[in-house]
Formats: structure tokens, C-alpha cells, sequence
């Protein structure tokens, strides 16, 4: 083995002046961050003593990151010393540690960095801590904690949530925005009995909805249902249409998720058999027959190999039998407008239902009345995920004129309560409603976290805090969403301002944060918001989409698969709702159990591998 000793030598002049510069560079950053200690001194004095130093770091990282350092990055790194990539929380500590690194390679001797008030494992043992405080403990396996937004069903099947904590769930989301207050009582005490149960942490979040921008109403279509059997290729019959027949005044759930129900009188289905044949005229007068083929709890299955147009009223008559009874009241069919690139839609004050085919040019209501005051021309507006966008081409006291640029050559269906951006519109609404004022009533009662919506403005969490006061809620914790531009533009104001209580988070909303930045923009803005957070030791909650298409079909995309694991930087990743959501928090835990040996924030983690490790002795050679 070669022996390596320190040995005296000449430095060439070059590389003495590269030192020197390198020296002087590190020195104008350590002003810059003296320069905003002060700068932001005011916010920083104002937040709770336990992030004083963290606030201070936040500065101090807004103030390195506000010049260009990729040149210096360069230098550093071809003397083999840190890039400060991985700064950001400990900024100080880092540069003062390449400062003498570099003064080092200059006097030939070390001389230590003065101590500063975050250092690396410090500020490691800082986010963790919080993270504990605001999300749990840490499961076994994985630092990463997984939140899943509870479905309605949580209130009332509490083998669900069971499930759910088994599976991997540690915190609980309840979404304010559906519901009432007696449903998310019946949840949380699901919750807080299955953890007991399984013996594993789970707190409780719940999300307040916010102010709503959204269409208004579209007037209902007729009370019809279709009933299509499943055809090939050839037209042939490959599966039946199936319909649940159920009690008009006690309704049963079908047997299978997704199947036409059709009401009938009570006293008329009691009658049916297995074997009945029923004949109806449907809504085109097309004669059809349904036969009855399975009864169940509450009700018997009907199929048919026609497709056919069942509505409220249709007669259905026994075949031998002088028995017939009517189709009860159906679900009014939803309708929409369809809009093209080039046609012109009327956001209108008025939020009465509007015609799905209008005479004229389309219009549909806007549910906040701040819109008509504030929106002015050349301001872009998107629909529904952003999935319908345009200008603002006209303004009038009632009414927005846009002009669609985003749309399907062929159209795309706008409904009605689907959500509004105007991510160039600056409207002075507060991101408390009075609807979620009442709702911290319960909050306060039975949450451990509140997400707060539509944050934009260091006044909207004050109020929060104010509120949460006056109601006893100061333990609980408190999750910034960041789901507009204007919020993620000003995050360092935000955090420092939720700073002045404990227990403080943010969630990356990246559904509308999309729409608002622009898809193009999301992974940059996703990014900064992690930097951000971390330079505050703050823990960040990974939300929207995350194995979204898993947890509607039991099938995940590649992507999403890769979307999951990326959340591994977060200290909590989400889980929207849907028919198969226990099988993508067992996989999510599996994701992030595995990547937790690979990856801490940006630090790739060098676990020892087996992927490759045969013993090449053994192996043959071609």
C-alpha cells in the first residue's frame, strides 16, 4: 500500500491567484449575508425564538442565492473543494468552512471557522425534530411520512382507515371543502382508534377550502341514464349491459362500483324473480326487454345486449304478467360547453345556470365577485386544471370577455364548479372565507394540523394565527399551501411570518401551482420551493397527483412511478382519493422505504449495492 504524507511545495503564481480570488469571492458572500441579517432583521426579531437561527439562515440563503455563482461553483470545484450545492441549511457554516479550506491551500496551515448557529448536523437534527413535532414520528424503514386524503366513505367505514394506517398512512387529510363538521368527527375518531388499534402514528390534517373561483351552474340535462353493453371490434356482444334495480324509498348500493341504478317502487321489485323478463320502450321508442339475473341485498341485477335510454318515468312491464311500475327520479344528466380555439366565453357575475348550447357567444358564471373589479385585458385565464386557457379581451362591471387559445381542435368540455386561475390578476381576496372560520371551530377540536388555502399575502397568516388564538388552538399546527404565483413569489415572507408560532410546513399544491407558473415552469418552482424550505428547516409536503392514476385504476404509469420516488426529498409525500388508494399507499411505502438507502434531499446517499456484485471470478467470459 502507497503511503501519502504532507509535503511542503511551491505554489505556482497562477494558482496562488486563483486561491486569492477564490478567497475574495467567498468574502463578498459572507458580506452579502451579514447585509441581509439585517435587511430582513425585522423579520427575523418577529418569529418564535426556536427558528430564530433558522430565519436567519432563510436570509442568509435568499441573500447567496440572488447572485449568479455558477462560475464560482466551477473554481471551487476544481480544487476539489465544496460547490455549495448542497448549502442550503447551513449557509454560513459552509461558506466560512470553504473560506478556510481555501486560506489552508494558501498558508500551507488550518486554521478551524469560527462556530456558527447552524451547522451541518445541527441543522439535520433542526428539520427532523420539526418534522416529528408538526407530522409524526418517523415509520420504521422510511423518513418520509404519507398523507392520503379521506374519502366520505371515512365516516362511516372505519375498516377503511384501518386499512389505510396498516398500509402506511401516517397522517390523515380531511378536506373541509365536502362534508360537515359530524363527518369529520366520525373520521378522526376512526383514525385515532386505528392507530391505537395497529399501534403506528397518525395525525389528523384538515385542509380548509378557501375562497372558491369556480364556473358557475350549467342547466341540468334530461334524467336519463345509458345502458351499453361492451361490444368487439365487429360489433359483436362481448359483455351485457348491467342496471341495479333498488327500492325507489331505501335505496341498497349496487354490487359493483359504477353500475346504472334504477329506482323502482319497493313493492314492485319484492315481486321480481331471477327469472323475469321486463319490456320497456326507451326515450327513442326503441322496444327493449332487460332480464333479471342476480338478486342481491337490496335489489337484482337486470341485463341487457341493446344499448338503450332508460329516463325517470319509463314503464317497465313483467313479460306474462300484468305488472308494470315506473323508473323513479334519476340523476339529472350533467352538461357542459364545449369550447374551440378562437371562440369567446363570458365570465358572467350573474351565477344563474346558463345553456349548454347558447344562441349567441357562450357565457357561464364565476363564483368571487372581486374577479370584475380586478381582471383587466391581456391578463390570461385558465379552466379546469388548465385545461381550457385564454385573454382577457374585454372587462365590464359584469361581466369578462375571454378569448380561448387552449382547447382540442375538435372542443373540450367545460363544466360547471370547475376551478378559475388568473395568475396575472391581482384580486384582493383573503384567503380566509367565513365558511373557514366556522371551520376552525372543529379544527381546533380535533385536528393536529390545518392546511390553509389560497395563502398569498403575510396578512392571510397572521389572521390564521389570530384565529387559531381565539379559539384554542394554539397547538395546532399550522401547513402553508403554495398554490398561486403570487404565494410562491413571496415564500421567504410567508415562511418567516408563519414562523412566529411553532410547528410550521408547507405544502407544494403542484396541480394549480402548475396552471399558475406554467407546466414548463413547475419542476423550476418545485425546486426552489424544496431549497427554500430546507435553508428554514422546515418540512415539506410532496402533494397532487403522486400515483394519481394508481389510485383510480390499480394501475400506476411509469412516470408516476418516478414522480413517487422524487418525493423521497420531502418529509411527506400525498395521496388524493380513489377506488384503489390502499394498494398506492402499499406501494408508495415500498417507494419510499426503498429510496430512503439512496437519498437524503439532494445528497445522493452511497449505500453499499449487491445489483452487480457476482464475484467476476465465477462469472464466464465471451
Amino acid at each position: 500500500m502507497t503511503a501519502y504524507r504532507h509535503a511542503p511545495a511551491l505554489m505556482a503564481d497562477d494558482t496562488r491567484a486563483e486561491l486569492l480570488g477564490l478567497l475574495d469571492g467567498i468574502d463578498r458572500l459572507l458580506q452579502r449575508l451579514e447585509q441581509a441579517g439585517e435587511t430582513w432583521s425585522r423579520w427575523i426579531d418577529a418569529v418564535d425564538a426556536d427558528y430564530r437561527a433558522s430565519a436567519r439562515n432563510l436570509a442568509h440563503y435568499w441573500a447567496m442565492r440572488g447572485v449568479d455563482l455558477r462560475d464560482l461553483q466551477q473554481r471551487l470545484a476544481a480544487f476539489g473543494l465544496s460547490s455549495l450545492g448542497r448549502s442550503e441549511p447551513h449557509v454560513e457554516a459552509t461558506l466560512r468552512l470553504v473560506r478556510s479550506a481555501v486560506a489552508a491551500m494558501i498558508e500551507d496551515s488550518w486554521c478551524p471557522p469560527p462556530p456558527c448557529a447552524v451547522g451541518a448536523e445541527e441543522s439535520r437534527a433542526v428539520l427532523d425534530r420539526r418534522t416529528v413535532e408538526l407530522l409524526g414520528a418517523a415509520p420504521p424503514g422510511r423518513s418520509t411520512r404519507i398523507m392520503v386524503t379521506l374519502p366520505s366513505e371515512a365516516a362511516t367505514d372505519s375498516q377503511l382507515v384501518h386499512r389505510l394506517v396498516e398500509r402506511g398512512m401516517n397522517v390523515a387529510r380531511i378536506n373541509c371543502a365536502h362534508d360537515d363538521p359530524e363527518a369529520w368527527r366520525a373520521m378522526a375518531r376512526h383514525v385515532r382508534a386505528a392507530a391505537e388499534q395497529t399501534s403506528r402514528s397518525c395525525l389528523i390534517a384538515m385542509d380548509l377550502a378557501g375562497p372558491k373561483l369556480r364556473t358557475g351552474p350549467i342547466a341540468p340535462g334530461p334524467r336519463v341514464v345509458k345502458l351499453r353493453p361492451h361490444r368487439d371490434d365487429l360489433g359483436h356482444v362481448m359483455a351485457p349491459a348491467r342496471a341495479w334495480l333498488t327500492s325507489q324509498s331505501s335505496p341498497a348500493p349496487p354490487p359493483e362500483p359504477g353500475m346504472v341504478t334504477l329506482p323502482v317502487p319497493t313493492e314492485w321489485l319484492a315481486r321480481r324473480t331471477d327469472t323475469d323478463v321486463l319490456a320497456l320502450y326507451d326515450t327513442r321508442g326503441a322496444k327493449r326487454t332487460l332480464l333479471t339475473s342476480q338478486r342481491g341485498v337490496g335489489g337484482i341485477v337486470v341485463s341487457t345486449d341493446k344499448t338503450s335510454y332508460v329516463a325517470s318515468g319509463t314503464v317497465l312491464r313483467v313479460y306474462g304478467a300484468d305488472d308494470a311500475a315506473e323508473v323513479g327520479p334519476l340523476p339529472q344528466h350533467e352538461q357542459s360547453l364545449v369550447l374551440r380555439p378562437g371562440d369567446t366565453l363570458r365570465l358572467t357575475r350573474d351565477c344563474s345556470p346558463v345553456s349548454p348550447e347558447p344562441a349567441g357567444t357562450a357565457s357561464i358564471g364565476c363564483t368571487l365577485a372581486e374577479v370584475f373589479g380586478h381582471a383587466r385585458v391581456g391578463e390570461k385565464v385558465f379552466f379546469d386544471d388548465g385545461r381550457i386557457g385564454g385573454d382577457v379581451v374585454a372587462v365590464d362591471p359584469d361581466v369578462v370577455e375571454v378569448r380561448i387559445g387552449r382547447a382540442a381542435p375538435e372542443g373540450t368540455k367545460l363544466r360547471a364548479a370547475k376551478g378559475i386561475n388568473l395568475p396575472d390578476t391581482a384580486l384582493p381576496v383573503p384567503a380566509l372565507t367565513d365558511k373557514d372560520i366556522d371551520d376552525l371551530r372543529t379544527v381546533a377540536e380535533i385536528a393536529d394540523v390545518v392546511q390553509m388555502s389560497f395563502v398569498q399575502h403575510p396578512s392571510d397568516v397572521v389572521r390564521l394565527h389570530d384565529e387559531l388564538g381565539r379559539l384554542g388552538g394554539d397547538g395546532v399546527g399550522v401547513v402553508l399551501k403554495i398554490e398561486t404565483r403570487r404565494a410562491f413569489e413571496r415564500l421567504p415572507h410567508l415562511l418567516l411570518t408563519a414562523m412566529r408560532r411553532p410547528r410550521v410546513g408547507v405544502m407544494i399544491a403542484r396541480g394549480d401551482l402548475a396552471v399558475e407558473v406554467g407546466y414548463q415552469r413547475l419542476a423550476e418552482v418545485q425546486e426552489e420551493t424544496l431549497w427554500l424550505c430546507e435553508a428554514a428547516h422546515l418540512p415539506v409536503i410532496w402533494a397532487t397527483q403522486v400515483l394519481d392514476q394508481m389510485s383510480k385504476s390499480g394501475l400506476p404509469s411509469r412516470a408516476e412511478i418516478s414522480d413517487a420516488a422524487m418525493g423521497e426529498r420531502a418529509e411527506c409525500v400525498m395521496l388524493n382519493k380513489g377506488p384503489h388508494i390502499d394498494d398506492a399507499v402499499e406501494v408508495l411505502d415500498d417507494i419510499l422505504t426503498r429510496m430512503a438507502d439512496h437519498h437524503y434531499k439532494k445528497t445522493a446517499l452511497l449505500s453499499q449495492l449487491h445489483s452487480w456484485y457476482r464475484d467476476p471470478a465465477t462469472a464466464d467470459v465471451p
